[in-house]
């Protein structure tokens, strides 16, 4: 893969993070990626763990955005998850998951992280049909899971310090890998109005 991948869905270049050749374009709206083994990202709140091997590819948007995809996991493992993700630097950083819990449910979980983490589980994701959504609202981010009926739940929303990059990553922490795929991606320029309404 080269340095940067292009996708006709987002108007900005992705850049890998870690593992460019875990990644591949399989359409105008749609990116593939193989987590790998033991890949993470997270900064453990009680212990001196820090993880950040996982594959991720993000670009810089400007102004206030939408960015979407439907997620398909092939979850093996505990924690195997598809991410659409915040980057601002190795400190700070927020991922919003399509995740395997570890009771095999999968999960809408969110991590946001200023120096270490902080996660939190929200909604179980059973049907099958995942789209998740990062908003940019001014200085505040905005996360949202539709589970299939077209309502967008407001996950979580917060601010993170900095102009953080946006895109995606694929984790397996716990396994040997597990395959990811982004579809459906949207990418819309403006502010989301419908916060809590389920637009």
């Amino acid at each position: 893969m080269d340095e940067t991948v292009a996708l006709p869905a987002v108007p900005v270049p992705l850049r890998p993070l870690n593992r460019p050749e875990n990644w591949s374009v399989a359409g105008e709206d749609t990116i593939v990626a193989d987590a790998g083994a033991r890949t993470d990202l997270f900064s453990d709140p009680g212990g001196p763990d820090r993880f950040a091997n996982a594959p991720a590819l993000v670009g810089r948007f400007t102004g206030d955005f939408t960015l979407s995809a439907r997620v398909r996991l092939d979850a093996r493992s505990t924690y195997d998850a598809g991410v659409l993700l915040l980057y601002g630097d190795a400190d700070h950083w927020a991922k919003l998951c399509l995740e395997l819990s570890p009771q095999g449910t999968p999960t809408i979980v969110s991590v946001v992280t200023r120096g270490v983490s902080d996660d939190c589980n929200s909604l179980p994701a059973e049907s099958g049909d995942v789209r998740l959504r990062i908003s940019r609202l001014g200085t505040a981010f905005a996360f949202h899971a539709d589970l299939g009926t077209g309502f967008w739940h407001l996950v979580r929303y917060f601010a993170l310090d900095g102009d953080p990059e946006c895109g995606f990553l694929a984790q397996s922490p716990t396994g040997e890998g597990c395959a990811v795929r982004f579809e459906e991606i949207r990418f819309r320029a403006g502010r989301l109005e419908g916060l809590r309404t389920g637009e």
